[in-house]
């Protein structure tokens, strides 16, 4: 039977077939050619009507005060800018919008024009002799007020994607026709088993989702700053709460957003196998790299702020994300460890449980010296700089007899990794050198009496 003929689209492996009846399909079809004869009815009765003199006065009108508009911008942006620039003291937020207003300047004129002149000829005549003014006010304003909102998303792209969008749908709904446009976009659909996805259906979850993850990250940030400002809460326990509440709060607004554009979530069973087969395929590693870094946070074995050496790498601890870490050297760079290797591989951790550090320098002098005076030399050096500690004294034995001096370490303790170790280190030499200078202390290197072959040997 024709009735019951069906058009069947299957993939490689027989599954998750797509079926559209024929009789479905035309009727869809029908309607959509309905609509699109519906708008284009309109669309004529709309051109007809600008050629009524009133329509065409209204629209001269328009135009003029357009003109006008931009004469005035014209005349009023070279002042404003030299105000602006009075205004450098402000805040980035305030000079943004300035500089926005500095760009919609013909605009904002041409709303304050053409309102006053809509109020004016309603007062004045018919009604129905400045209804296309008031469209094209209510356009302008509408379009006028996208362009400001729009301005407090950063991202540029999905900002030129809301006020285009927003544009869009101010004009359909202005036009009175967002009736005939909903039902054009929910024409043009196609059946997935027994999801029927529709062009309308996936414009709502787009914007529906982009709302509900714009009002997430807003959340998420307040609930993150709240966190970062309770001192009760260690640093590696602020980083758990935040990310299970993003991960939270992300979750709850994709869930909301696909319930309220009308998605079956028992589909989603199909998405989850998928997922199943690449973490057998190729996403092993960040998966391990997620689960090292909830470790990682649950252990304590490092936070924020520690000092941390792992394999040449030396450096604090900037940020733990949910892949990486991010560890901050001495010179400016920054490496991103992955989680997995911080819990497979050997890290130092010079601030784990308290924030002493001890560091040993080795120096020699010569035999001549009394050791007992340069140890208590080399003390004294030691605590005349800034960053090493009193309460915990540096101590300085001899360990051993060299072939031209007597070796000994100067063992001193810090509190401030991250200053660095290398300079400390130096201050101390430096210091070392001062008070053997002052005190007749030297320092022994090497002599050595070189012969060459050949020379005859001289009488003694």
């Amino acid at each position: 039977m024709e009735n019951e003929t069906s058009l069947t689209a299957t993939g490689a492996a027989g599954e998750g077939a797509a079926t559209v009846s024929v009789p479905e399909a035309r009727d869809a079809a029908s309607d959509a050619h309905e609509i699109a004869l519906s708008l284009a009815d309109k669309a004529q009765g709309f051109l007809e009507g600008l050629l009524r003199p009133w329509n065409a006065y209204q629209i001269a009108i328009a135009l003029g005060l357009l003109i006008v508009a931009h004469l005035v911008a014209g005349l009023v942006r070279p002042r404003y800018r030299d105000w602006m620039r009075s205004r450098e003291n402000w805040p980035k937020w305030r000079l943004r919008f300035m500089l926005l207003v500095e760009r919609r300047l013909r605009l904002i004129c041409f709303v304050f024009l053409i309102f006053p002149t809509v109020w004016l000829m309603r007062e004045l005549t018919w009604p129905s002799r400045s209804y296309l003014l008031g469209v094209i006010a209510n356009l302008a304003l509408a379009w006028l007020v996208i362009a400001i909102v729009t301005r407090l998303i950063n991202n540029g792209f999905l900002r030129s994607l809301v006020r285009y969008a927003g544009w869009a749908w101010a004009t359909l709904v202005i036009l009175g026709i967002t009736g005939e446009a909903i039902s054009l976009m929910d024409s043009a659909a196609i059946q997935l088993g027994s999801l029927r996805l529709s062009l309308w259906m996936l414009v709502q979850a787009v914007y529906t989702l982009g709302l509900l993850f714009f009002l997430a990250r807003s959340v998420s940030r307040a609930t993150a700053s709240g966190v970062r400002r309770n001192e009760d809460i260690s640093p590696s326990m602020q980083v758990l709460v935040i990310k299970f509440a993003q991960v939270g709060l992300y979750g709850l607004a994709l869930f909301v957003g696909l319930r309220a554009t009308g998605v079956d979530l028992t589909g989603l069973a199909v998405l989850s196998g998928a997922i199943g087969v690449g973490l057998g395929f190729g996403l092993q590693k960040v998966v391990s790299n997620l689960v090292s870094g909830v470790i990682i946070l649950l252990d304590k074995s490092i936070k924020p702020g520690d000092v941390i050496s792992l394999g040449e790498t030396f450096g604090w601890i900037n940020t733990l994300g949910a892949r990486y870490t991010s560890v901050v050297t001495r010179d400016g760079r920054e490496y991103l460890i992955p989680n997995e290797d911080l819990i497979t591989g050997q890290v130092v951790n010079w601030s784990h449980s308290d924030d002493f550090v001890r560091l040993d320098i080795y120096f020699g002098t010569a035999y001549g010296d009394d050791p007992h005076k340069v140890r208590a030399l080399a003390i004294e050096a030691a605590l005349g700089v800034e960053r090493v500690l009193s309460q915990k004294a540096p101590v300085c034995h001899i360990v051993g007899f060299g072939d031209s001096s007597v070796d000994y370490i100067l063992r001193f303790w810090i509190t401030d990794p991250t200053g660095g170790l290398t300079n400390i280190r130096g201050n101390v030499y430096l210091a070392l050198w001062d008070i053997f200078q002052e005190n007749g202390i030297s320092i022994p290197f090497p002599q050595r009496e070189v012969r060459m072959l050949g020379e005859a040997a001289k009488p003694a």
